[in-house]
């Protein structure tokens, strides 16, 4: 249930993850590039991130954004906060995600929070297992925030009303 958006009424904000220096060895000595991964978000409930490779900063980042506002795909939310408990996983990276009541705050480390903000959640927990690659934990954060489960759908599903599941 992966859905594509174009830009529409909600401005996109991007948030820079990480830059890191990479290095490939040659026969002549070494080339020095820099990678940058960004999340893009309109903070209503859609998010993407994106990866962008070059020479200079400025330009692996503005890869990074085009791509992170290519692939926003689309997120349950309840309110404020996710509508159930949900584990992301990506590589050896795992990503628990858990709602929280108002005004909790986002309890997220730097990857997680910058995908959680984007995304338009003010009210999680969350906790990182495994590798702490932020390439890796981003994308097990999506992975989970993909997987949710409306409310609503869930008790069409069960043939249940909405008051029965929530309790």
């Amino acid at each position: 249930m992966v859905q594509k958006f174009e830009e529409q009424e909600f401005e996109i904000q991007e948030q820079i993850v990480s830059v890191r220096r990479v290095t490939k060895v040659v026969k002549g000595g070494k080339n020095f590039s820099f990678s940058a991964l960004v999340v893009a978000g309109d903070g209503h409930g859609r998010v993407g991130y994106g990866l962008g490779k070059a020479r200079e900063v400025p330009l692996a980042v503005a890869k990074a954004t085009e791509k992170a506002k290519r692939n926003l795909v689309s997120v349950s939310l309840m309110e404020t906060t996710i509508p159930h408990p949900i584990v992301g996983h990506f590589g050896s990276s795992k990503v628990v995600l858990r709602p929280a009541s108002k005004g909790t705050g986002v309890i997220a480390g730097g990857a997680v929070r910058a995908v959680m903000e984007a995304a338009g959640i003010r009210d999680i927990l969350t906790k990182c297992l495994g590798t702490n690659n932020p390439q890796n934990v981003v994308k097990a954060a999506l992975n989970g925030l993909k997987r949710l489960q409306n409310t609503v759908n869930m008790a069409s599903k069960r043939g249940k009303t909405v008051e029965e599941i929530v309790r």
